[in-house]
């Protein structure tokens, strides 16, 4: 209840619950910690503040509207954290002046194709790929964004370079996923993980990968 007062989806909750208190379990939380959950609502969100103004409010039919409409408004915020990954990595490659092409899909081993969401210079003579997955909420998205970067260590030429960028509190509640990423990484199957934390290392690694095919 205290979630939704302060406009959190049960998957946003789980979230921030498990990042602040390594733990997503609400009940237990309120039932052993409910002085520092309280307090911790209060300081991220301004809790009492939202509670003693929405007990005070006469809502009518729009208001209703827009409180049906949350989940799309949810989704799209989901959305826009993917997003700004995406725009992190294309920003870094036009520093680089490297030719490239976003959101599209490239051209591996014996013609197959597997979606990226960069890739220089562009489709057809792919050298280097990355996937931008970003995400704040979790559910299916993420065990897409898995597959896709699986999909792309398979297909990829000997001569391809294969980068994830991946970031989101999403993830803390997919860490499986998140192992199988990171596995293609220590088996060679991608060159490199990185978060938005360390889009300096992905910088550096984009660099040398573009000088290694003479792309700058």
């Amino acid at each position: 209840m205290l979630g939704l007062t302060v406009g959190l989806s049960r998957e946003r909750l789980k979230n921030v619950l498990r990042n602040h208190f390594g733990t997503s379990g609400w009940t237990t939380l309120a039932r052993t910690r409910g002085r520092d959950l309280i307090e911790w609502f209060d300081e991220e969100f301004n809790l009492v503040t939202v509670l003693a103004l929405q007990q005070l409010q006469t809502y009518d039919f729009g208001d209703i509207l827009v409180a049906r409409a949350g989940t799309r408004a949810t989704a799209a915020r989901a959305g826009v954290s993917g997003r700004k990954v995406e725009d992190e990595i294309e920003a870094i490659a036009s520093g680089l002046g490297l030719p490239y092409t976003t959101r599209t899909r490239f051209t591996g081993r014996n013609g197959r194709t597997a979606p990226c969401d960069l890739v220089v210079p562009d489709t057809g003579d792919a050298h280097i790929v990355v996937a931008a997955k970003g995400f704040d909420s979790t559910g299916s998205k993420l065990t897409d964004a898995v597959r896709e970067i699986q999909e792309m260590a398979e297909i990829r030429r000997p001569t391809q370079f294969v980068m994830a960028v991946i970031d989101g509190i999403g993830w803390k509640s997919r860490v499986a996923d998140l192992r199988r990423i990171h596995q293609l990484w220590v088996d060679g199957g991608i060159d490199g993980m990185y978060t938005v934390a360390t889009l300096d290392m992905f910088h550096d690694d984009l660099e040398e990968a573009a000088r290694l095919r003479h792309l700058i």
